[in-house]
């Protein structure tokens, strides 16, 4: 393929290969993007925090954790496996998720009371939750909101461990070489750490070279991010393994076309008018 340049008319004579590639891109955009569509990551993302929640409450209720009941006290009350449920946020839709039951039927849960189905504002907690930049006092702070009074601080911080591993371990998999795009944009969410705030995510999600869509990260910012702060997420891409993107798509994100060059020097910048995601 003849080297790429930074350039964002689309108007410029296209090589063939770099012709197939942005027929690829308007195919990716037509049929939407792998966050919010209907078997997009938002919707495991919702599954994996609200069961992660459920199940520390259920170790805050019995005081112990699965299979490590004490054989000589004084409560006989147990897990006793889960119970399906399905619950709708307004960007996930509806998520298939196990709430877990205890032998005596006891436990009430308050991240996702009974009888409760509509979750309100879950799609912005679980977003911010994943993206990098977010500190575990905002993480606690986050369920710690939505739980209210009823769920204790050990609680709490049990849940924010577990929810921060999975994190890292999502955050910082290996990546594909060769993306055919990648595209780029902010989503606003609320961030609450003393006081609420909107906050971008910005969300990168690439297409690779058979046609797949994968969210490759999301990264949590404060607002008029430069050029040090791209850097940072193209250098974050390029360490976990992408070697070269044909086309990077965004809008409206001051200093980011100015320095995709200095990672993947023959990757072609293209701006939209319209949101990604």
């Amino acid at each position: 393929m003849s080297p790429r340049k930074s350039e964002s008319k689309p108007a410029r004579e296209l090589s063939p290969e770099q012709a197939a590639a942005a027929a690829m891109v308007a195919e990716a955009k037509a049929r939407g993007l792998a966050l919010t569509s209907p078997d997009g990551l938002l919707k495991l993302f919702t599954k994996n925090v609200l069961e992660t929640a459920l199940n520390e409450e259920m170790t805050e209720h019995l005081g112990h954790e699965k299979n490590q009941a004490e054989p000589d006290r004084d409560s006989t009350n147990v897990r006793n496996g889960t119970r399906p449920k399905t619950v709708v946020s307004d960007a996930a839709g509806e998520v298939g998720i196990n709430v877990p039951r205890d032998r005596e039927s006891t436990f009430e849960p308050q991240i996702v009371k009974k009888r409760q189905r509509r979750l309100t504002e879950v799609d912005e907690i679980v977003l911010s939750l994943y993206a990098k930049g977010m500190t575990t006092g905002d993480i606690s702070a986050h369920f710690a909101e939505i739980s209210g009074s009823s769920v204790s601080k050990e609680t709490i911080s049990r849940i924010t461990d577990k929810v921060v591993a999975e994190m890292n371990d999502w955050a910082g998999r290996p990546l594909d070489s060769v993306y055919v795009a990648v595209f780029i944009d902010a989503i606003q969410v609320k961030v609450r750490h003393g006081q609420v705030a909107n906050r971008p995510v910005y969300a990168a999600i690439g297409v690779t070279v058979d046609g797949h869509k994968d969210v490759l990260g999301l990264w949590m910012g404060v607002g008029g991010e430069g050029a040090k702060f791209w850097m940072s997420v193209l250098i974050d891409l390029k360490n976990r393994g992408v070697r070269d993107v044909f086309f990077l798509v965004c809008d409206g994100l001051k200093g980011l076309p100015d320095v995709v060059m200095n990672v993947w020097p023959q990757t072609v910048v293209q701006t939209c008018i319209v949101h990604l995601i």
